[in-house]
């Protein structure tokens, strides 16, 4: 029983690992664009498809293809705030309806690009580190865990103790008073949106060898990254954190006793139960930020 509640809680802190990085980029597009990016999780699929192409189709190295991955649909958040949301600024629910103009897109592409088949990457390794007999972590998962760590730790840094960092903050806070005091918004709302839509895509490419790649992969991510803001506080870096790994260790601990379905009721209902009883969330205020 020990060695299941522990082999359950390693596979919680994978899950929490990856959730926390889509999260995290929803919620700084959010707080520094006042905008609800709902092709967040297509650029969680842009960046699996980017390893699918780079190290399956033409062996590239799998750590160059992630870090491609990275960057590229870092680039594409680039272009999409400077395409979609740039222009409807003022305009959250035009902004809105473009981002699910987007989604839709994207997956189209994916469709004529790779088919809807599910493709399965070959393993980047088959290394595992053994606790005891029962109790298992593959190395490909702690490559997801330690990138996490180290990617918020450094995003964490880059807020706190960056000029660019305070802008982003400052901007996140009060757009017009930031703007008062001489930061340009298009430039937070362009390093916002290449760092969040980043973080989703290389979650997705370094999850790529675990999973199912396929065109509607968004799907879930998303449903699971907005519980996770809501509960967390809308505008809470942090809250996005702590909420990542409760969520992770609830789902994974009735998943691995009961069934899925019944964890994403449980999901579900722990969003509605703090919804009631802190309509904010956990970390959230009543401001944007």
């Amino acid at each position: 029983m020990l060695d299941l509640l522990a082999q359950t809680g390693l596979n919680a802190v994978y899950a929490a690992s990856y959730i926390s990085l889509i999260a995290v980029g929803l919620v700084l597009i959010f707080g520094v664009m006042g905008v609800i990016n709902f092709a967040h999780g297509e650029l969680y699929m842009a960046g699996a498809y980017t390893v699918v192409l780079l190290y399956t189709d033409f062996a590239v190295p799998f750590f160059v293809a992630v870090a491609a991955g990275l960057i590229f649909v870092g680039c594409l958040g680039l272009a999409m705030e400077r395409a979609l949301f740039r222009p409807l600024r003022d305009n959250p629910l035009g902004g809105l309806v473009a981002s699910i103009g987007f989604l839709m897109i994207l997956q189209a592409l994916a469709v004529l690009g790779f088919g809807v088949r599910m493709e399965h990457i070959p393993p980047v390794t088959q290394s595992v580190i053994e606790f005891s007999d029962h109790v298992r972590l593959p190395v490909a998962r702690l490559y997801v865990i330690v990138a996490a760590v180290v990617l918020l730790t450094a995003l964490w840094v880059f807020l706190k103790k960056t000029r660019f960092g305070w802008a982003l903050r400052a901007a996140a806070q009060d757009p017009e008073a930031a703007a008062l005091q001489g930061i340009s918004i298009s430039q937070t709302a362009r390093i916002a949106m290449f760092i969040g839509a980043g973080l989703a895509g290389i979650a997705g490419a370094l999850t790529a060898p675990l999973v199912s790649v396929n065109p509607h992969m968004g799907h879930s991510v998303i449903v699971t990254a907005f519980i996770v803001i809501i509960v967390g506080g809308v505008g809470s870096l942090e809250g996005a954190v702590v909420a990542s790994v409760a969520y992770a260790l609830v789902h994974t601990f009735v998943t691995t006793f009961y069934d899925g379905v019944i964890a994403d009721i449980v999901g579900l209902s722990l969003m509605l139960l703090v919804l009631i009883i802190k309509p904010t969330g956990l970390f959230g205020s009543a401001d944007r930020a």
